[in-house]
């Protein structure tokens, strides 16, 4: 069983996925159509942002969700041209990589999925500003520890992304983040921040939350063809009778990546490609399940393992 992994934000690189486009030039067609609803030409974004720029949320999630969706077409373009088929049983993302994940099950349209991503972008990128937050990772201490310092702190601060056993984003106020960082040091846990413009994932998004839902709801979603699952659930989301709430309540809800991975083993799951810039989510897969087959496809060099993974 093959699952088809799609990065998160933080993950983005100056240029990535330009030596895809040079080499599939159909895949042009995904930059026209992101460009024409974006309202930007995101060839320029992805190719000749600084990194700064780039790690805007208002840059970074829409040019993320883009690329992670051209390596995958590189990739089912290559495997058809092999004459092997491109077949995958289930899709999952980290937090912004749901939204690829949505388009590959077939739960929205590619001109809509992009709609969906303008308008969450926007609309964290108001909240992050109105309202300071901040995002830290904490390793090597258990996440039930991490989750019961952040219960008792005096400021606000809660784990949002349960990344592996042994790793956990943390978010909240600065000074919350702060609080418990010191705690989590004297514990003898690792501490480094985030550079993040925001509490992504926490109860400080949500403005953002309820002024996505306006424009999630103007989406037709229909049915997955695979398997999907969700960040909010931890598992296989099986009710998709009201998309724009989970959406909506995904941004300010705990990534539950650990228990995604292991629901996805234990369904059969024995191999995970991550479509999109870095390699982040292979290693969490490494980090938290044995006996199965990683991969990772991001530029030219890795999209030459399709054939060794779908033959």
């Amino acid at each position: 069983m093959t699952i088809s992994l799609f990065s998160g934000q933080g993950s983005q690189y100056p240029a990535m996925g330009k030596d895809i486009l040079e080499a599939y030039p159909h895949t042009g067609e995904l930059y026209d159509i992101a460009s024409d609803i974006l309202g930007r030409d995101m060839r320029a974004v992805c190719f000749d942002s600084t990194p700064e720029e780039l790690a805007q949320t208002i840059n970074a999630q829409p040019a993320i969700l883009l690329t992670s969706l051209v390596c995958n077409s590189a990739a089912i373009t290559k495997t058809h041209n092999a004459g092997i088929p491109f077949r995958f049983d289930g899709v999952a993302g980290h937090s912004l990589g749901e939204y690829a994940a949505l388009t590959m099950s077939g739960m929205v349209s590619l001109e809509d999925v992009f709609r969906l991503i303008k308008a969450r972008a926007e609309a964290m990128d108001e909240a992050a500003r109105s309202t300071k937050g901040a995002m830290a990772a904490v390793m090597k201490i258990d996440p039930e520890k991490i989750v019961e310092v952040c219960d008792s702190a005096k400021n606000y601060v809660a784990a949002v992304n349960l990344n592996s056993p042994m790793q956990t984003v943390i978010a909240g106020t600065p000074e919350g983040v702060e609080e418990v960082s010191e705690v989590f040091k004297e514990l003898k846990a690792r501490v480094q921040p985030l550079k993040v413009a925001g509490a992504f994932h926490s109860k400080l998004m949500q403005p953002a939350a309820d002024k996505f839902y306006e424009t999630a709801k103007t989406i037709t979603f229909r049915k997955p063809t695979v398997k999907y699952y969700s960040n909010v659930t931890g598992g296989e989301l099986t009710d998709f009778s009201d998309m724009p709430s989970l959406l909506a309540k995904h941004i300010v809800s705990p990534v539950r990546f650990t228990s995604e991975l292991q629901a996805m083993q234990a369904d059969g799951a024995d191999t995970f490609v991550e479509f999109g810039p870095g390699k982040t989510l292979a290693g969490l897969v490494k980090r938290t399940l044995e006996n199965v087959r990683i991969y990772n496809i991001e530029n030219m060099e890795t999209l030459g393992k399709a054939e060794e993974i779908y033959g």
